[in-house]
C-alpha cells in the first residue's frame, strides 16, 4: 500500500511538472523577447505550480498515515491474553478436536469496520464445517475418535486396555509370572453435542458412548473369531445456562472431578490427565454418575456449584478393591444391603443422593484453584435386633492447575476423606459393618500430581498417583477380628497402591478439513502394599504396562458460544 501511494505522489508531480513546462514553452512562442513584463508574470506562475505541488505531496502523505493508522487499529484492539485457554494437543477424549487456526486476512484499505454483533447460533452453523449439521437454530457437532491400542503388562491381571489398580497379582501366583499383550479398539468414541438458543437461554446437549462395556452374556467368542464388544453410555446430559446461573442434568463426569477450565463438564475443560488407560491414573477422584447440579457465575474469573449424585453404599469389590469382612450372624443378610462389588448400585437402597460442592477461581488460563466438599449418608438395617442405622460420611479436595512458563504446567489434586473411597475407583471401601450392624467410616486419602508440557506437536507428561486406606477393625461376637486390614486379612485389603507413570501424545499431522491423526505411549509402574503379610509371602505385588495407541480425531468444531 506505501509503493502505491508513493507511486501516485510521483506521478501527480510529474504531471504538474509537465503541465507547467507546457505553459513556459507556450508563453516562449507567443512572447516578444525581451519584454520584462511577460517574463515576470511566468515566473510568478512557476512559484504558483510549485506552491501547489508541494501542497499536493503534503495532502498525500497525510492520507498515507490515516490509511496505515486504520489498518494497524483491530488488530490492536484484539484481546491479548483473555481467550479461552489453548487446549494441549495430548487431551484424551477431547470433545473439540484440535484444529489449526483459522487464516487472518489482511485488513482492508479505508475507516477500520465496526465491531460485529456476537453471532446467533444459526450464524455460526451456516459457516463452512466439515461435520457440523444446522436444523433451525441447532447446531449439531459429532464428536469422537476411531483408536487401535495395544497394551502389555508384566503380570497376567486378567484386564483388556484398564487397570484394576487394586488387584494387580503377586508373584507367587501363576498370574503373576505371566505376561499378557492384547490389541483393542474398545476405546473408539462416538456421539454429538448440541447448541441452541432457547428463550436467551444457551442450551446444550452432549452424548457419548464408547465400546469398553464388556462382553455380552454368552458371547464366548471373543478374541476368537469375533470380538463384539458392548456399546455403552459414559455421558448423555443438558446443560443450560442463561446470565449469572446454569444447570445441568443427566449422566455426566461428576463435579467432584477436577477441572482444568472453570466449572465447564466438556471433556476438553476436566482434569482426568492425558494418559492412555482408560482407568485414567490411580489416585484419580472421580467417576461419571448420574445426577442435577447448579452452578453460579459471579464473574468469569469466579464459579461456585452443588451438585446432588446418585449415591450407592458402597463396601469395595470394585475395580478389584477389597472388601471388608462382615460379622459372621450377618454375613449371609447384609450383602442385599451393601454395594460390595456382585450387587450393582441399582439394586442398593440408599438414603439421598451425594451432595457435592465445589468453587473454582481461575484469573486467568494460567492458573486454575478449586476446592471442594463431599457428603455421603450410609443407612443400614439389622433384622436381627429391628434397628436402624445411619452413618454421615464426606471428604474434601484441593485442586491447583498452574502454568509455569508457557508451555510447561504444574498440576496437584488431593483428596481427603472420611467414608469415600467409592470415588477412588472403588480402591477403596467407604465403611465396615461392626458385630451390632453399625456401619463405621473407612479413612482413604489420595493424590495425582504431575507436569505437563507441550513442544512443537509433542505432549509430554509426568504423573505420580498415590491411594492410601485406612485400617478399620472390630472384634466379632464369636472373638475373630472382622473388617478392613485386621491381622490374618486378605491381601486384596491395600493400605497403599501407588503409581509412576509418563508418555506423550504425538500428534502426526491435523488439518480442519480431515480431522486429526494422533499416536500415544504410557509406560506406567504399578505398586500395592497389604495391610497384613503372611508368613513367606510377597510383601507387595508390582506391575508394570505400556500402552501404544494410534488415534484418528474427527474433524470439526462446535460453534462458539456467547455468555
Amino acid at each position: 500500500m506505501k509503493q502505491v501511494l508513493n507511486r501516485a505522489l510521483r506521478a501527480a508531480s510529474l504531471l504538474a511538472v509537465c503541465g507547467l513546462a507546457s505553459v513556459l514553452y507556450a508563453a516562449d512562442d507567443a512572447s516578444p523577447a525581451g519584454d520584462p513584463g511577460q517574463i515576470q508574470a511566468l515566473k510568478q506562475q512557476l512559484a504558483d505550480q510549485q506552491k501547489q505541488i508541494e501542497e499536493l505531496r503534503l495532502l498525500l502523505l497525510s492520507q498515507q498515515k490515516q490509511i496505515q493508522n486504520a489498518a494497524a487499529t483491530p488488530a490492536a484492539a484484539a484481546p491479548a491474553a483473555t481467550a479461552a485457554p489453548v487446549k494441549g494437543l495430548g487431551e484424551v477424549a477431547s470433545a473439540t478436536p484440535i484444529l489449526p487456526p483459522a487464516p487472518i486476512a489482511a485488513a482492508p484499505a479505508g475507516p477500520p469496520p465496526p465491531a460485529p454483533e456476537p453471532q446467533k447460533v444459526s450464524e455460526i452453523a451456516a459457516q463452512p464445517s466439515p461435520l457440523q449439521l444446522r436444523i433451525g437454530e441447532a447446531a449439531i457437532t459429532p464428536v469422537g475418535f476411531m483408536d487401535i491400542t495395544n497394551t502389555w503388562r508384566s503380570t497376567n491381571a486378567g484386564t483388556s486396555l484398564q487397570t484394576n489398580f487394586g488387584s494387580f497379582p503377586y508373584n507367587n501366583t501363576v498370574q503373576g509370572r505371566l505376561t499378557e499383550d492384547k490389541w483393542s479398539a474398545e476405546n473408539s468414541r462416538i456421539g454429538f453435542r448440541v447448541d441452541a438458543k432457547a428463550h436467551g437461554a444457551n442450551v446444550l446437549g452432549y452424548f457419548e458412548g464408547d465400546f469398553v462395556g464388556g462382553v455380552a452374556a454368552g458371547a464366548n467368542n471373543t478374541q476368537v473369531s469375533s470380538n463384539s464388544m458392548l456399546f455403552r453410555i459414559r455421558q448423555y446430559y443438558v446443560d443450560v445456562r442463561k446470565g449469572f446461573w446454569e444447570v445441568l442434568a443427566g449422566q455426566a463426569w461428576s463435579m467432584i472431578l477436577p477441572n482444568r477450565n472453570m466449572m465447564s463438564p466438556l471433556p476438553a475443560d476436566l482434569f482426568y490427565t492425558q494418559v492412555v488407560d482408560v482407568n485414567y491414573t490411580n489416585g484419580l477422584f472421580w467417576g461419571r454418575i448420574p445426577g442435577i447440579r447448579f452452578i453460579g457465575h459471579p464473574s468469569n474469573k469466579v464459579a461456585f456449584g452443588i451438585a446432588l449424585e446418585n449415591s450407592t453404599q458402597y463396601m469395595g469389590g470394585s475395580g478389584g478393591g477389597g472388601v471388608p469382612t462382615l460379622p459372621a450372624a450377618l454375613a449371609s443378610i447384609y450383602p442385599s444391603e451393601v454395594d460390595n462389588g456382585t450387587n450393582n448400585g441399582r439394586s442398593i437402597p440408599n438414603v439421598h443422593p451425594d451432595i457435592i460442592a465445589k468453587v473454582v477461581f481461575q484469573p486467568n488460563n494460567r492458573f486454575h484453584f478449586e476446592v471442594g466438599g463431599l457428603e455421603s449418608t450410609t443407612k443400614l438395617f439389622n433384622p436381627l435386633t429391628n434397628q436402624y442405622f445411619t452413618k454421615a460420611g464426606g471428604a474434601g479436595t484441593l485442586a491447583i492447575n498452574a502454568a509455569i512458563s508457557k508451555n510447561f504446567r504444574v498440576v496437584t489434586n488431593n483428596f481427603i476423606s472420611d467414608g469415600g473411597g467409592r470415588y477412588l475407583f472403588g480402591a477403596v471401601p467407604n465403611f465396615i459393618v461392626r458385630p451390632d450392624g453399625s456401619p463405621s467410616l473407612v479413612h482413604a486419602y489420595s493424590t495425582v500430581s504431575g507436569f505437563e508440557w507441550t513442544w512443537k506437536n509433542v505432549a509430554p507428561y509426568i504423573y505420580y498417583g498415590g491411594v492410601y486406606g485406612g485400617r478399620n477393625v472390630a472384634i466379632d461376637t464369636n472373638g475373630k477380628p472382622i473388617g478392613y486390614g485386621y491381622t490374618g486379612s486378605a491381601n486384596s485389603n491395600n493400605r497403599s497402591i501407588q503409581e509412576i507413570t509418563a508418555g506423550w501424545t504425538h500428534t502426526i499431522w491435523r488439518d480442519g478439513k480431515y480431522g486429526a491423526l494422533q499416536n500415544m505411549v504410557q509406560y506406567a509402574y504399578f505398586f500395592r502394599n497389604p495391610w497384613y503379610v503372611a508368613p513367606g509371602a510377597p510383601k507387595g505385588a508390582h506391575e508394570s504396562a505400556v500402552w501404544f495407541n494410534l488415534r484418528y480425531v474427527l474433524p470439526g468444531t462446535a460453534p462458539t458460544v456467547e455468555y
